[in-house]
């Protein structure tokens, strides 16, 4: 195993993986933590703790991972090139596997103007395909970046990364996946999907290529919560496409909330037949007590067992 984490096994088992998505407070407050991890408690294999997602301010996601690991439960770390130089990426992944983190998700991150501290200067000092180089480097080889200076103890990270099918070019979106794998990827979670035709499409292209045999491959969903939130993300969010059949059940929907489950349920049915999916990634932003209900009704419950050893 390259870091023995539960959704490493669960994966390398061939079960249909599940993860959810955890975002931290904006600033310390513990309980705000504790009642969101509590909804994903059992539902999910493993949680993502999001790295001020949007460029807003909220408390790190390393101190939120090692908050949910003290709970009992798995983290899977964001980390974005926004924020840091090679140094600090470094620094702070020794920090985060001496705290009992195992995996790791590898992103560039949103730009500074999207978020609450415009002023801010950014870093991107590497990207997120040298961030999978460089930390596939201090697990495999046991050097920093460059290769030259050895590294005290040993990083054991599942390394997992972003892919977004819905953006353009759409011919380079499995040729920038390509690129991920390569670079030493374990496992990737994509963007929020609705539009299954185009991400039939694109899971084509990947197994056409034999990517599927390489990496795993979970697929995102966004439960929707109203029309509005519906039409906002169309218009609004870059790299998401929502078909208007769908804009149209939410709309007129007597109670939008229960058709967004619906369509999240259907998505996962669907999903489940794709050739190359190996699991769903659930992204209920600001929402997380509806994972459960999502997660039973599409039969995935209870989440298989793995020996912790």
């Amino acid at each position: 195993m390259k870091a023995g984490s539960n959704l490493e096994k669960i994966l390398e088992k061939g079960e249909f993986a599940v993860t959810g998505e955890l975002g931290p407070p904006k600033g310390n407050d513990i309980e705000v933590i504790k009642k969101k991890a509590e909804h994903l408690r059992g539902n999910v294999d493993a949680i993502n703790v999001t790295d001020n997602q949007t460029a807003v301010v909220r408390m790190s996601s390393i101190a939120t991972c090692a908050l949910l690991v003290q709970m009992g439960l798995e983290p899977v770390m964001q980390m974005v090139t926004r924020d840091r130089n090679r140094i600090a990426i470094q620094s702070d992944i020794f920090g985060a596997t001496a705290l009992g983190i195992k995996n790791m998700l590898c992103l560039s991150g949103d730009h500074q103007i999207f978020g609450n501290q415009k002023e801010a200067a950014n870093v991107f000092d590497i990207d997120s395909i040298q961030l999978i180089q460089c930390v596939k480097a201090m697990r495999d080889e046991g050097t920093l970046l460059g290769g030259q200076e050895k590294i005290e103890g040993q990083v054991r990270l599942f390394i997992g990364a972003a892919a977004n099918p819905f953006a353009d070019p759409f011919e380079f979106r499995v040729v920038r996946l390509a690129k991920k794998v390569k670079a030493g990827v374990d496992f990737i979670q994509t963007q929020c999907i609705y539009d299954m035709d185009r991400f039939k499409e694109w899971m084509r292209m990947v197994t056409d290529r034999g990517l599927h045999e390489k990496v795993h491959i979970l697929a995102g969903i966004t439960p929707l919560k109203s029309g509005g939130m519906a039409r906002y993300m169309a218009k609004n969010v870059a790299g998401i496409t929502i078909p208007d059949k769908i804009i149209a059940r939410m709309v007129k929907a007597k109670d939008a909330r229960e058709e967004g489950m619906k369509i999240c349920v259907e998505q996962i049915e669907e999903l489940r037949q794709i050739k190359g999916v190996h699991g769903i990634h659930i992204m209920a932003i600001e929402w997380e007590e509806v994972v459960p209900e999502i997660v039973k009704r599409a039969g995935l419950l209870p989440r298989p067992k793995v020996s912790k050893n």
